[in-house]
């Protein structure tokens, strides 16, 4: 087995920065008219539809080649592993009733120790905290059924007092098991882990500061949990995972904020699982199957390093991303690899590109079960969920869009049944927008496929989405439309309002392809368009903004490619 106790790098640990296709467009020709003998040509589509609202061109990154999240062994495979398996079997059972006897007598522990205590908010007091030993022992002996008989360690850990923050990587739910058993610390969780059998009442007892990723105001609670939490030396010390996920522990993702924000000294630690026919990492495997293959294991490593303590500059007033960053740089530059861009968010969009794949393989056996032809299934099917990962992390530095959003913006993508590749073609598209071929809807694809290869990935229009979106003019060109449309000045749209405004854009539109289009603006299906609706729909399809360039530019100023919005007193 290759020795993994590296102590000078192999790769770069910066954070990875691809070369970038670049593409700046210039509108000089606000025209959208289409002939009767027009033939569509997506590829060769140069002028930007979005440049009246303050758009100079879209770049977008090159796709990282990089997956964080894949575990190498992620089914049984081999002859070496069967018969290991099989071996084993007699092994793992006794390895389980120990795994269940040792949560059990865990659990009972930790409920005698939370029996009656109500000030939660201070300090557990010390003869609860000797009672919690009992819990720690079982934890470790629960380590020693999942196979870890002996756990290497380098390094020691800091006294609180200096570093009260401790810091790790992420591969595997067994990380937090080890840290409750080696130091007992407190720890960040998502609020859902409250309500876990056995585990939330054991992580209650660890006085756990709960968040929710989604919310800034709990995020921001969170964080003065920990600076009060860092600075009572009563506590225990505060252990963050700052990857806020699980990794295959091959790279580094970026790092959240909430244990630098408070400006304390914070000590990296990190763990290694070497491994040649076993992958521990809780990446594109389920629970379950982790479980059953550590069980089946002659024995598993784990490898524990604590680093050196990393402190604030200029008097703990540095940066927090500053010092995030120099953070990253160090138990990157341990461990050898390489720091992405990608982030919890990544994860959020596999598995919802897993979840379509998933739900379509159902489809595709109950099609063929019936003797139907599944061939477009077939082919989506053989598309990699990761292919739609797009480093997360960048995307909301450049476009301040949340992780929620981008998982909008897949659903819409997903709905236009990308290929094998992941790719979308133009008639897709156009479906998808209920556009029809024209100059104007060219424009819009052309804007987007900067390879102007025919087809656009996900990234592509994510960027291209978000880019429209964070436009300076983009909300007021918005509300202008709103204005333009509601010709009646009811503060509601009908079908026949939008109609004839989008007919200044697309001239042959007819009343069929205003109705497909107005249904995607009618979001509650009441035949009219609220101002809220309506805003609501261009944020969700901001690309849908240049339907209504021709109403909010002035078309008797020369200025109209440079995209000078019509006043509206």
């Amino acid at each position: 087995m290759a020795n993994h106790d590296l102590e000078s790098p192999l790769l770069s640990s910066q954070p990875s920065d691809p070369p970038h296709i670049i593409l700046n467009v210039h509108d000089s020709d606000s025209s959208t008219q289409q002939s009767n003998n027009h033939k569509p040509n997506p590829n060769t589509s140069s002028r930007n539809p979005f440049e009246f609202i303050g758009s100079d061109g879209l770049s977008v990154p090159a796709p990282s080649t990089l997956d964080p999240f894949r575990n190498d062994t992620p089914n049984i495979e081999g002859l070496y592993e069967l018969i290991k398996i099989v071996i084993c079997l007699p092994i793992a059972i006794v390895r389980l009733v120990l795994f269940g006897v040792c949560l059990a007598a865990g659990y009972v522990a930790t409920k005698i120790a939370l029996l009656g205590w109500k000030d939660k908010h201070n300090p557990m007091p010390k003869w609860r905290s000797r009672l919690m030993w009992v819990t720690r022992g079982c934890t470790r002996c629960i380590l020693f059924s999942f196979g870890y008989h002996w756990i290497k360690r380098k390094g020691k850990l800091a006294p609180r007092e200096i570093a009260p923050i401790v810091v790790s990587n992420h591969v595997s739910y067994i990380d937090p098991i080890f840290y409750f058993f080696e130091f007992f610390p407190t720890i960040v969780a998502a609020e859902s882990h409250d309500s876990m059998p056995f585990v939330g009442t054991i992580i209650r007892a660890m006085q756990v500061i709960y968040v929710n990723r989604f919310s800034p105001s709990s995020r921001k609670l969170a964080v003065n949990e920990i600076k009060r939490k860092a600075s009572c030396g009563r506590f225990p010390r505060v252990l963050l995972f700052p990857e806020g996920t699980t990794t295959n522990g091959k790279v580094l993702i970026s790092f959240q904020l909430g244990a630098f924000i408070p400006g304390y000294a914070v000590q990296p630690v990190i763990v290694r699982y070497p491994h040649v026919h076993f992958d521990q990492s809780w990446g594109n495997v389920s629970l379950g199957m982790l479980m059953f293959r550590m069980f089946t294991q002659f024995h598993n490593f784990m490898e524990v390093e604590y680093l050196p303590i990393v402190s604030p500059l200029d008097n703990c007033k540095e940066n927090p991303s500053h010092f995030a960053k120099r953070t990253s740089h160090a138990i990157a530059s341990a461990l050898n690899v390489v720091q992405t861009n990608h982030s919890y968010g990544d994860l959020m969009l596999l598995t919802k590109a897993s979840e379509l794949k998933q739900k379509l393989t159902l489809l595709s056996e109950e099609l063929k079960g019936c003797g139907v032809c599944t061939d477009i299934y077939d082919i989506v099917l053989q598309e990699k969920p990761s292919s739609y990962m797009v480093e997360m992390a960048k995307v909301e530095s450049l476009f301040h869009i949340s992780s929620l959003e981008a998982v909008n913006f897949l659903d819409k993508f997903l709905s236009m049944n990308p290929d094998a590749s992941g790719r979308v073609k133009f008639i897709d598209f156009l479906r998808t927008f209920r556009l029809r071929t024209c100059t104007l809807s060219e424009e819009l694809f052309g804007f987007l496929d900067v390879e102007k290869n025919g087809s656009i990935t996900f990234k592509q229009f994510l960027y291209g989405s978000a880019h429209v979106m964070k436009r300076p003019l983009f909300q007021q060109s918005c509300e202008l439309a709103f204005a333009q449309c509601d010709t009646r000045g009811h503060n509601q749209i009908s079908e026949q309002e939008l109609g004839d405004t989008i007919r200044h854009a697309i001239p042959d539109f007819d009343e069929d392809e205003i109705h497909e289009l107005f249904s995607i603006f009618d979001m509650d299906g009441d035949g009219s368009v609220s101002k809220d609706n309506f805003l609501c729909c261009l944020r969700r399809n901001p690309l849908l903004i240049a339907l209504f360039k021709p109403c909010l530019v002035h078309k008797d100023s020369s200025q109209v490619g440079q995209g000078i919005l019509e006043e509206i007193v």
